[in-house]
């Protein structure tokens, strides 16, 4: 009797720390899935490489992008917006949203109109020092410039940008840590978005394992 409840005690002892070991594969297979998941199809870190979108973006800064958004509505003038350029489907651009397809887009005297209606911007470098006649923007194209209007290659260079080519918007500033960091410009429901989905994620997973 002694010998069978010494066995059992050792039985538990050796198995405590496979119960664990389990429960440990178990919360890293989660947060593995969940990590592709949200790099995938929610949420993505991105750096800036360049000057293009100074003085709101810096070189080196690092944004999160929001991938799951534009699932439900159209982007909207004012977003910045990462994309792949139409001559180049290798490397991700970042600049603002202008106009839409429909709008009529016009640079005179360092000044940009939007439907013959001067667009304020107070968050450019400079005003631009080119002209662009009056063009319309076609149905399911965007126009994008760089805030840094006179150091940026976008649609006043390479021309409209097909709607199927945006991964997403910038909606965060995390790095570097200063006074800088912080919402780049998101609605709340659009932010509750970004939050729902990897919740249901971590909910349905903790069901099925």
């Amino acid at each position: 009797m002694t010998e069978s409840k010494t066995e059992l005690s050792k039985q538990s002892v050796t198995s405590a720390p496979k119960q664990k070991l389990a429960e440990f594969a178990k919360v890293i297979l989660i947060a593995l899935v969940v990590a592709v998941i949200l790099r995938a199809w929610v949420v993505e870190p991105r750096y800036i490489p360049s000057g293009s979108m100074e003085p709101t973006l810096l070189v080196n800064d690092r944004v999160l992008v929001d991938k799951i958004s534009y699932r439900f509505h159209s982007p909207q003038r004012g977003d910045i917006l990462v994309f792949y350029p139409p001559y180049d489907d290798d490397k991700a651009y970042i600049k603002r949203l202008i106009a839409v397809g429909g709008d009529r887009i016009a640079i005179h005297d360092g000044q940009v109109f939007v439907n013959q209606q001067p667009l304020y911007e107070p968050y450019i470098a400079e005003p631009p020092n080119y002209e662009l006649e009056e063009l319309v923007v076609p149905p399911s194209y965007l126009w994008v410039m760089g805030d840094n209007r006179n150091n940026s290659n976008d649609s006043h260079v390479w021309g409209f940008l097909p709607m199927k080519n945006v991964i997403g918007k910038a909606v965060l500033r995390f790095f570097p840590f200063d006074q800088r960091i912080g919402i780049l410009r998101v609605s709340p429901e659009n932010l509750l978005q970004i939050i729902a989905v990897p919740m249901r994620l971590l909910a349905r997973f903790s069901v099925i394992l």
